[in-house]
């Protein structure tokens, strides 16, 4: 009997994690920076539902970040490992590689803001080892 409780714990927990939703990422504003020749800022909102996280990331661009609601995890490459609240900012740079970024709950959603500035017409987000 304790054997088949806990396989049906484990059964819930990966069952859970499979369901895990994907951050929702919402463009607010966009603008080329003329002074920048090449350059371009970008403002996305990201909602982080209850569990969700990102994969492993780079965004070759500077990215400033600032948590609206809720608390996420966040942690560059060679970097500690910070759990943000409302309020709190974080920043990568151009050559730092996101090895953590995810929701701290797994009951309550967090939002955050992102600025970014990149290279005009260069993807957001960069998957990587």
């Amino acid at each position: 009997m304790k054997i088949a409780k806990v396989i049906l714990c484990l059964t819930w927990l990966t069952a859970g994690s499979l369901f895990a939703q994907e951050a929702k990422v919402t463009e607010i504003f966009s603008k080329d920076l003329s002074d920048i020749p090449g350059k371009e800022g970008l403002m996305i909102a990201v909602d982080y539902p209850p569990g969700s996280a990102d994969p492993v990331h780079r965004h070759n661009a500077h990215g400033f970040i600032y948590v609206l609601e809720g608390s996420i995890v966040m942690q560059v490459k060679g970097g500690k490992e910070v759990t943000l609240t409302a309020g709190q900012s974080f920043y990568e740079g151009p050559d730092d590689v996101h090895v953590v970024g995810r929701n701290a709950s797994q009951t309550m959603p967090a939002k955050f803001i992102v600025f970014l500035v990149k290279d005009k017409g260069a993807p957001v987000l960069i998957p990587t080892n």
